[in-house]
């Protein structure tokens, strides 16, 4: 008889303390690493006088799992993953479930749930957000794939997860089959990606622009993270503000304009490319990071380009506020993106998200943790089937009350010559969004007549497609018409 309730391999940092979050929680936990020298570790330091199991091969792994047997796998994305699942297929059999916790490409996860569903092993690709603090305290899961191992992982699952302050909720709910769960977590990441980079936006504008110091600024967004914008994110931006470096002055002013990524905001962006939704903020917050890469050459540029010194003349707190707004609605157009986009993956590859259900999930324990996500749940609530968030009523208000301070935010910062691609973007996509005629009449013009891609018509059915010889004489030029 096995004596672990879930076994887990990887002990790096977010295994261990995974390992750690489900021992608090009362269940028995098999803990497996191939440096075996790793589970010595963990056992004599971070799990001594715990229920923890050390393993110290698959096949003494395995042994000590009770059935059906869950194995929680924390490993690098990729073919390390499909690599250590066939290590473990000798040792299972048919109810067992294979729970891969890392950020999986959720094509991978989906073919993963079909692979092992004819092997009778049952697959769950599970997003895990909030990092290592959530790991160890309660992080959001966003568990998907094979949905007869929900009734078995759901127990554990629920408790480990973050609880929401509001409801006490888990911040863990089935997400839906197939890679579900790796898309939720990886469009999780890329609206991540966009309040970050807004976020930095807001910062650059407020220092260059209105000239606050970064004592300023502390107390700016401590004040931002009591309202409408009351989130992880600015909390510790706040922190960040208030962290010194040896010698007393501003860590922040330290640290090299470079940003990293590790491809999940890529990702977000490949996917709204290949189903056609508009994400633009997402892939912009990516490219602005593409861009911090290139130190070298920016440097370089600098020197060519001078920017004029930069003279402001406004009303200070006015300028403030006007950030605040810009940085508020163009938070809600990255979300609502966001959203459009799991919609037409749901379509595409038919699955049945709630979206309501996943703002929940994301309340507590994650990266992207705010105070407008009940917002969003209570608009899925008002109307399941909603096209886009800009629909509902609270965001349409909210987006109207800050457009005149984004405007402003937005035509300063291009006056001034300041680099603001996030919120240029979010605001071009509102204009466009809310635009019933839009200029690609012209361009459906130029593709028909370069290439004959035909155009519809505005005083015909939709579906019903035209061809025009443009380069015939007079100005009543032939069309001939196509039934889709």
């Amino acid at each position: 008889m096995g004596q672990a309730d879930i076994g887990l391999i990887g002990l790096a940092v977010m295994g261990q303390n995974l390992v750690l979050n489900m021992n608090d929680r009362g269940f028995t936990v098999a803990a497996f690493n191939r440096t075996v020298s790793k589970v010595d570790d963990f056992l004599a330091g971070p799990a001594k006088n715990t229920r923890v199991i050390g393993a110290r091969s698959l096949e003494e792994f395995f042994k000590v799992l009770k059935r059906p047997r869950k194995v929680m796998l924390m490993v690098k994305a990729g073919s390390a993953v499909d690599a250590l699942i066939e290590e473990c297929l000798p040792f299972m059999e048919k109810g067992d479930i294979i729970i891969d916790g890392g950020n999986s490409h959720y094509p991978d996860s989906e073919r993963r749930v079909k692979e092992l569903k004819e092997k009778g092993i049952l697959y769950v690709g599970a997003g895990v957000s909030g990092g290592e603090e959530g790991a160890r305290h309660g992080p959001s899961i966003m568990p998907g794939g094979n949905p007869d191992a929900w009734p078995a992982i759901q127990p554990i699952f629920q408790a480990i997860a973050a609880k929401a302050e509001e409801d006490g909720r888990s911040c863990c709910e089935w997400i839906g089959e197939g890679g579900s769960g790796h898309y939720v977590k990886m469009v999780h990441n890329g609206i991540e990606y966009g309040d970050m980079q807004l976020i930095s936006e807001a910062y650059f504008l407020l220092k260059h622009v209105a000239g606050c110091s970064v004592p300023e600024m502390h107390a700016i967004f401590e004040e931002w993270n009591k309202g409408s914008l009351n989130s992880f994110l600015i909390e510790i931006t706040a922190q960040i503000f208030s962290h010194s470096d040896t010698d007393g002055k501003p860590l922040l002013d330290k640290i090299l304009d470079v940003a990293g990524q590790k491809g999940t905001g890529k990702w977000t962006g490949i996917s709204a490319l290949d189903l056609g939704i508009p994400v633009t903020l997402i892939a912009e917050s990516v490219f602005a990071r593409c861009l911090s890469s290139l130190k070298e050459e920016r440097l370089q540029a600098e020197k060519l380009y001078p920017r004029a010194p930069i003279v402001f003349k406004e009303d200070k707190k006015a300028f403030i506020e006007s950030v605040r707004q810009a940085l508020y609605a163009s938070k809600i157009i990255s979300y609502a993106q966001g959203f459009m986009l799991m919609r037409a993956a749901a379509d595409e590859m038919h699955w049945k998200l709630n979206y309501g259900q996943i703002a929940l999930i994301w309340r507590a324990g994650c990266i992207i943790r705010s105070r407008f996500l009940n917002d969003i749940k209570k608009a899925y609530d008002q109307r399941a089937d909603l096209p886009s968030l800009l629909f509902d009523e609270f965001f349409r208000k909210a987006i109207l009350g800050a457009e005149k301070g984004w405007r402003h935010v937005v035509s300063k910062a291009a006056e001034l010559g300041v680099p603001a691609p996030c919120f240029t973007t979010g605001l071009a996509f509102f204009d466009g969004y809310r635009t019933g005629h839009l200029s690609a009449n012209l361009i459906q013009a130029q593709r028909d007549f370069f290439g004959a891609h035909t155009y519809e018509r505005v005083d015909e059915p939709r579906g019903k497609f035209f061809h025009t010889n443009w380069t015939g004489t007079g100005g009543n030029v032939t069309s001939t018409s196509y039934n889709a």
